[in-house]
């Protein structure tokens, strides 16, 4: 990650269910001290249509958090009403 950070997703064989574990260096802006409720307790989705996910959580009361349309793979973030951090994550 352009952060110095590292990201890993396992996959067992056969399955399509997939668990993604990050580490965040100090001075990322991305790290902080853990808590419980922090954005990084967050649900996660592999999606067909970011965009169109995006925007449905937004309509639906979420509030865009972050947004990385230029990488290489499509990947947002959507605050829910609870603050409780959603990621959609897909092929541009």
């Amino acid at each position: 990650m352009e952060h110095g950070g590292q990201w890993v997703q396992m996959v067992m064989p056969k399955q399509t269910q997939r668990l993604e574990l990050n580490y965040y260096p100090s001075g990322s802006r991305f790290e902080e001290p853990f808590r419980n409720g922090t954005e990084l307790d967050h649900l996660g989705f592999f999606v067909d249509d970011v965009g169109y996910w995006v925007r449905r959580a937004v309509k639906l009361g979420g509030k865009l958090a972050v947004d990385f349309s230029e990488t290489h793979e499509r990947l947002a973030y959507v605050k829910d009403p609870d603050g409780v951090w959603v990621e959609f994550c897909g092929k541009p």
